[in-house]
């Protein structure tokens, strides 16, 4: 069906003005009356002062915009690569063009193409009614009276519920950040850099000193590590602009890494977790087979770019010790050149600086590069065994197209609440909830952790919690039962 187009680039006129009603898909007779029905509603509501045709111009004095209604049948085919749509609030938004402009990254907001990213637009911006503006060109139609505004069939109920509960903890200000905590934070970072300074300056290089200067170094990287998450996630400051700024100057001064690159691959994470081909963390480059699919159908194709059966033995010696040091200094260092993220380069070069003017006065440039890479090494290690313990033992597959919720809780567990517990992992034992509620500060996660397990209650969704020391072990079983059905597979199938 032809489509009137707009001087903006070939988007189709938008808006509710002049309240007539053109039609976005073929829709059964039940749901076309009742968009007629909508629209001869508006038409009587913007008659009188508005003149007896009840047509409004807009602002720039053009002619009536119509409004189009889509059914979700059409919606979930514009969810190519140059084809994307998406609903936010019933509200239908073109974003094909949008996507590469998306401050997140073009990846993050394409995996919600063909659906209904309410709950994600809602999950990521601390400012939606700013953001707003961005969407107001994007806007092609509505929902047709008489759709879902959930798409596939999804739990309405429970999906309002869980609105119902975010709305629950707006209004009991968790998603208000405490300065005193974060400032706190962060001078523990920087005391524990100064230490170090100290130490060796005052104890000499000995062996000793250079092992508890390590470990020291490592403590405050790993520390700053989840700081730079809190400030890349916006859950400290009301303005994205602030905690962007921070951000940079965290994880580029502080740790020598991009903030773009960070945003571009961990918010892909956060949309959709554990499923393959949109969630990086779980694109393990066929070094591991991961979940309960993925090996099987790795072993009917018969490939075997590594013996499998044996990857809960070799994860010690390749993932714990090279994730940080290798892979991801080189996956960092080539993203910031390749897509020009010249301010982050330059942060990351600040903390270069830093580190070798203050240690190659003692240790030589030689001597220095070899800290930081063993320190990198032992980072490595508290990194991974942290960010694994709540991902790889739960389900990992392809896209099943869940509710938030319902999606977030199968991908993620919680381990048991400590003070060393929430120091040692950033509060990343509060896993559930920081998925489901990204912008909240994490000294809140414990007060929205009963309304959440509440209401997985009442629709029997599993909240999984485990100790500490299940969860490291919990990894390497899962590892072991993936190995095991490849093995399986390869051999039987």
């Amino acid at each position: 069906m032809p489509r009137e187009e707009n001087a903006r680039g070939g988007m189709p006129r938008r808006g509710v003005r002049g309240g007539v009603w053109v039609e976005g898909a073929e829709l059964p007779s039940k749901h076309r009356a009742m968009c007629e029905d909508k629209v001869h509603q508006r038409q009587k509501e913007s008659s009188g002062p508005m003149g007896k045709g009840g047509e409004q111009g807009g602002d720039s004095g053009e002619p009536a915009a119509q409004i189009r209604f889509y059914t979700w049948e059409e919606i979930q085919k514009h969810n190519l690569r140059t084809d994307k749509w998406l609903v936010i609030e019933r509200k239908v938004y073109n974003v094909t063009k949008w996507a590469k402009r998306h401050p997140g990254g073009q990846r993050v907001i394409s995996h919600c193409a063909g659906e209904d990213a309410t709950d994600a637009f809602q999950a990521f911006h601390i400012n939606p009614t700013l953001v707003q503006k961005f969407l107001k060109p994007l806007l092609i139609g509505e929902l047709a009276p008489g759709e879902p505004s959930q798409d596939r069939d999804k739990n309405s109920q429970l999906v309002e519920d869980f609105r119902t509960l975010r709305k629950t903890a707006e209004d009991m200000n968790l998603f208000q950040a405490s300065p005193l905590f974060f400032s706190c934070y962060l001078g523990h970072i920087i005391a524990m850099e100064v230490l170090a300074w100290l130490m060796i300056s005052y104890f000499g290089t000995g062996w000793i000193t250079t092992l508890i200067l390590a470990c020291i170094l490592t403590t405050s990287q790993a520390q700053a590590g989840w700081l730079q998450h809190d400030f890349g996630h916006l859950s400290v400051f009301k303005k994205s602009s602030w905690n962007h700024i921070v951000h940079k100057f965290v994880i580029g001064h502080l740790k020598g890494a991009s903030a773009n690159w960070w945003n571009h691959r961990h918010f892909q994470h956060h949309a959709k977790p554990n499923i393959f081909q949109k969630d990086p963390d779980v694109n393990m480059l066929h070094i591991f087979v991961l979940g309960d699919t993925q090996p099987v159908e790795y072993g009917k194709k018969k490939l075997k770019y590594l013996p499998y059966n044996h990857q809960h033995e070799y994860f010690f010696l390749i993932f714990p010790p090279l994730l940080i040091p290798v892979y991801f200094q080189i996956q960092i260092i080539s993203t910031m050149i390749k897509r020009r993220f010249w301010a982050d380069l330059a942060w990351a070069i600040s903390y270069y600086l830093r580190y070798f003017i203050t240690y190659i006065p003692f240790y030589g440039v030689l001597g220095s590069l070899c800290l930081l890479t063993f320190v990198r090494f032992l980072e490595s290690h508290w990194f991974v065994w942290v960010t694994q313990m709540n991902h790889i033992p739960m389900e990992i597959d392809s896209e099943k197209h869940r509710d938030w919720l319902s999606s977030q809780m199968a991908a993620t567990c919680n381990i048991e609440q400590s003070f060393f517990n929430d120091w040692f992992t950033g509060h990343l034992n509060f896993q559930i909830e920081h998925h489901l509620f990204p912008t909240m500060p994490r000294h809140n996660f414990w007060k929205v952790k009963p309304l959440v397990k509440s209401l997985c209650a009442k629709y029997g969704v599993h909240y999984e919690e485990k100790p500490l020391g299940k969860a490291f072990v919990d990894i390497v079983g899962s590892l072991k039962k993936s190995g095991d059905l490849w093995l399986d597979a390869y051999l039987h199938k």
